[in-house]
C-alpha cells in the first residue's frame, strides 16, 4: 500500500513538472524571438510635447527607507515628462528613521513639482498604503514604484503608448538589478529576473496570455482600479491578486520591455527567505481562491492558473529530484511509465534550461555569450527556492497568521550600465 503511495506520488510529480515544463517551451521560445528581433529595430518614441500625454499620479509607499527614498525621488525629478502632467505621492507608513525628513526636504526643494506627503497612524501593509494613496490620487494612470526603484528617464513617456490602446488596464515595466555585482545571490537574482521579464512575460505579452504585475514599476488606470475596489488587503501577493482579478473581469495587461527601471535584490539569505515566502505563499493563496477562472475555460485563464500554480510545481520538482538522485545511488526497478516519464521530464528541463540560456544572452548589457555557463548555479538556485515554496506551504496549512513584512534594503548600487 505504501509502495504504492509512493509510486503514485512520483508518478503524478514528473507528470507536473513535465506537463507544465512543456507547456512554458513555447513561450520562452517566444519571448527570445521577439526579444532578437526587436533588438534590431529602434524604437519610435514619443515627444514630450504631445498634448495628449495623460496625466500620471506617481504613487510610492515608504516605511524606513532612508538607505534608499533619496535617490527613487531624485530620478523621479529627472523623468523626461512634463511638470504638469504628473504628480507625486509618497504614502509615509509610519517611519522611524529619516525618511519623512527626507521625503519632506525633498518637497521643499522642488516647487516645480507636485508632492503630497501623506502619513498613516496604522502600519499593516503595502496594499492599505497604496489604497490610501490611490484615494488622494489625480492622475489617469497610476505608476506604482518600490522606494528602492531608479526608473529609467523616459519611463512615463515610454508607457504612454501602451495606454494608446483603450483595451490595455495595467502595464507592467521591466526591472532590474541595481547591486547584480553584490554578491553571487544577486547575480543569481538578477539573471532570474533578466529571464522572467524578458523572456517569460515578453513570450505571454506575445502570445497574449497573462502577463502579471510585479509589485514595482507597474501602471493601472484610475478608473479600472477604483472599479474593482483598489489592492485586496488580505492578502500578501497584491500583485498577483489585482493580476487574477483583471484577467477575471476581461481586462488586458501588457509587457512592456521598455519601461525599465532599475531596483535592490536581496544580497542575503535571509533577506531573500523573506522576501520568497512572502511571493510564494501569497501566489499559493490567490491560486487557490481564483481556481473560479477555470470556470469559464479560456486559454487566458487555463495560462493565469498555470502562473499561479508555479510555485506548487517547485515542489513538485523537488520530488523528481530527489528520486532521479535516489535511482542513480541505489539502483530501482522503474515501471515503464514512470521510467518513460522521467526521461521526457530531464528532456523537458534540459530544452528549458537552453532556452533559458539564450534568453540571458540576449537580455545582458552588454551581451555575453559567457552568461550561459551560470546556469547550472541558476538551477541550482531554483532548487533551493523549492524548499523556500514548501516552507510557505507548511505555513499556509498550519494556518500561521499573515503578516506583511518588507524587505530591508541596503542602498549598495553596482551593477554593470547603471548610470
Amino acid at each position: 500500500m505504501t509502495l504504492t503511495f509512493i509510486y503514485v506520488a512520483l508518478l503524478g510529480a514528473f507528470l507536473a513538472v513535465y506537463v507544465w515544463s512543456l507547456y512554458n517551451l513555447p513561450i520562452l521560445a517566444t519571448g527570445v524571438r521577439n526579444l532578437h528581433k526587436t533588438k534590431l529595430k529602434p524604437d519610435k518614441k514619443r515627444s514630450v510635447r504631445d498634448n495628449r500625454l495623460p496625466m500620471f499620479t506617481i504613487l510610492v509607499p515608504v516605511k524606513n527607507e532612508e538607505k534608499v527614498i533619496g535617490r527613487f525621488l531624485e530620478a523621479v525629478a529627472l523623468l523626461n515628462y512634463p511638470n504638469d502632467k504628473k504628480e507625486i505621492i509618497i504614502v509615509e507608513d509610519g517611519s522611524t528613521d529619516r525618511t519623512a525628513e527626507i521625503c519632506k526636504k525633498y518637497a521643499m526643494e522642488h516647487n516645480k513639482l507636485t508632492v503630497k506627503i501623506l502619513h498613516k497612524s496604522t502600519s499593516n501593509g503595502k496594499s492599505p498604503a497604496l489604497n490610501y494613496g490611490v484615494k488622494h490620487a489625480r492622475g489617469e494612470i497610476i505608476a506604482i514604484f518600490d522606494a528602492d526603484n531608479v526608473p529609467y528617464a523616459d519611463a512615463l513617456l515610454n508607457a504612454c503608448k501602451y495606454f494608446e490602446d483603450s483595451k490595455v488596464a495595467a502595464v507592467q515595466g521591466r526591472t532590474m538589478s541595481i547591486n547584480q555585482d553584490e554578491n553571487v545571490l544577486t547575480k543569481f537574482v538578477s539573471y532570474e529576473d533578466a529571464v522572467w521579464c524578458e523572456a517569460y512575460l515578453r513570450g505571454k505579452d506575445a502570445l497574449n496570455l497573462f502577463v502579471h504585475l510585479k509589485g514595482s514599476c507597474q501602471f493601472i488606470r484610475r478608473t479600472i482600479l477604483n472599479k474593482l475596489d483598489g489592492f485586496d488587503e488580505k492578502t500578501l501577493s497584491e500583485d498577483m491578486e489585482l493580476s487574477a482579478k483583471l484577467t477575471e473581469k476581461g481586462y488586458k495587461v501588457r509587457y512592456a520591455s521598455d519601461v525599465c527601471s532599475w531596483q535592490e535584490t536581496p544580497a542575503s539569505l535571509k533577506r531573500l527567505l523573506t522576501q520568497r515566502t512572502r511571493w510564494f505563499r501569497g501566489t499559493m493563496e490567490v491560486a487557490f481562491k481564483y481556481g473560479r477562472l477555470m470556470a469559464k475555460p479560456s486559454l487566458k485563464s487555463f495560462d493565469a492558473e498555470a502562473t499561479l500554480f508555479g510555485p506548487f510545481i517547485l515542489i513538485a520538482s523537488l520530488l523528481t529530484y530527489l528520486a532521479s538522485l535516489y535511482t542513480f545511488l541505489i539502483p530501482f526497478p522503474l515501471s515503464l511509465l514512470l521510467e518513460v516519464t522521467t526521461r521526457f521530464t530531464a528532456v523537458s528541463a534540459t530544452l528549458t534550461l537552453f532556452i533559458c540560456g539564450l534568453a540571458l544572452i540576449y537580455a545582458s548589457k552588454p551581451r555575453k555569450a559567457t552568461n550561459v555557463f551560470w546556469l547550472p548555479f541558476i538551477y541550482l538556485y531554483w532548487t533551493l527556492q523549492t524548499f523556500i515554496a514548501i516552507y510557505a506551504v507548511l505555513l499556509i496549512f498550519l494556518r500561521r497568521p499573515q503578516k506583511w513584512v518588507k524587505t530591508e534594503k541596503t542602498g549598495v548600487i553596482n551593477a554593470a550600465g547603471f548610470c
